[in-house]
């Protein structure tokens, strides 16, 4: 392992996640600890430490992607936390995911939209 990568990755996973990426890392220790590894190092070591972007500009395009795909919900809610972390408004967050709409359709903005009213209530 990298462990300087790795440090870099946790340290922005941290920054951006927090207790929520915590989560999402644990929760595969005892079934595939080099994914959770991955996402350290690769999403945020490698991508998210990227320059061109800020924190609320790579969460908006993830929440988005996270949109479009369709059934990935379980992300989505870390993403969507995260979001708020780094600053993104509720209202910022609704907006991309309703631009969406017309690319993605309906069903998966909308399971998004609910997605999100779940987050805003735990808030």
């Amino acid at each position: 392992m990298d462990k300087i990568r790795f440090e870099k990755g946790w340290s922005k996973l941290m920054e951006v996640d927090g207790e929520g990426g915590q989560r999402v890392i644990d929760s595969l220790k005892d079934i595939a600890p080099d994914l959770g590894k991955y996402v350290v190092e690769f999403a945020f070591g490698d991508i998210y430490n990227r320059e061109g972007l800020d924190l609320k500009q790579r969460q908006l395009v993830t929440i988005t992607a996270l949109t479009v795909l369709g059934g990935c919900e379980p992300q989505l809610k870390v993403h969507l936390q995260a979001g708020l972390n780094v600053g993104l408004t509720k209202n910022e967050v609704v907006e991309a995911i309703m631009h969406c709409a017309p690319y993605a359709g309906f069903p998966r903005v909308l399971n998004a939209i609910f997605t999100a009213k779940e987050i805003f209530k735990v808030e």
